[in-house]
């Protein structure tokens, strides 16, 4: 004796839906075995659910659905084993090519997750004590670029007067001042008389993070936040010390003053 499935047990077997099946039906692609001339419900048998796993199959290898029918049409047994054992080697390529693309996506997933976990190791806050620090400010210097880096201390040996310059010396450093909303780019000074331009860093804990060039002005923006509401200090100035990380690029150190 047969058993039969209802329309739902066999759209649950070849994992879709019963209009699916009824659309099949249709369709003429795969007829029930069997149908009740009084409710019109579907019934299938372990052959049906067969045909329907094939199609399903082929479905997935982007045939058309009229194309699975004309196929399973064929009187001569020998064609359809012939386009199955076709279809099936399209398969394997389909396969080996899915595989090579995930091996790809998983590289970059890897380097993308590498970035990730620099940059949230990046922007994380710490504590570091300074000792107190003498710079001197750019007059016209702003922001950091490839040409005022390049040659970045002559800048400011060129602010100093001739007479003064063998009592000046700087630090192979670079870095951004800001105060009352004044940003200059400072040389840090390691010998130095009393000029115009010179700023005293105080010596004492510093709030820090580091970031990059994209993420500066929000990494910023943080630390002030955590400065006022963590520390309960305003900030007078912030210090941004330029790190090169590279040729032709650079990060940051953002510094912000917390000692009271």
């Amino acid at each position: 004796m047969k058993q039969y499935f209802s329309i739902g047990e066999a759209a649950k077997a070849v994992h879709t839906t019963s209009e699916t099946l009824r659309h099949y039906d249709r369709i003429g692609l795969v007829k029930p075995s069997k149908k009740d001339e009084w409710t019109n419900y579907r019934y299938y048998t372990e052959q049906d659910i067969v045909r329907l796993n094939t199609v399903r199959a082929l479905q997935l290898m982007d045939l058309p659905l009229q194309e699975i029918k004309k196929v399973l049409e064929y009187d001569d047994l020998e064609k359809i084993v012939e386009f199955l054992e076709q279809t099936e080697r399209k398969a394997d390529e389909k396969i080996a090519a899915l595989q090579y693309s995930k091996s790809k996506i998983q590289l970059a997933k890897a380097g993308y997750e590498k970035k990730l976990q620099e940059h949230q190791k990046s922007s994380s806050t710490f504590l570091k004590d300074y000792p107190e620090r003498v710079i001197l400010l750019s007059d016209t210097l702003e922001v950091p670029t490839l040409d005022n880096l390049w040659n970045y201390l002559s800048h400011f040996y060129d602010k100093v007067t001739p007479a003064l310059k063998d009592q000046f010396s700087f630090e192979d450093l670079a870095g951004i001042y800001t105060e009352n909303g004044l940003t200059r780019l400072f040389a840090v000074c390691t010998r130095y008389v009393n000029i115009d331009g010179i700023k005293l860093l105080p010596k004492g804990r510093y709030l820090c993070a580091n970031c990059t060039e994209e993420t500066r002005e929000e990494t910023l923006r943080e630390l002030i936040h955590t400065a006022q509401t963590t520390y309960g200090t305003e900030p007078k100035f912030t210090v941004q010390l330029i790190v090169v990380s590279g040729i032709l690029h650079w990060n940051y150190e953002i510094q912000i003053y917390v000692d009271k």
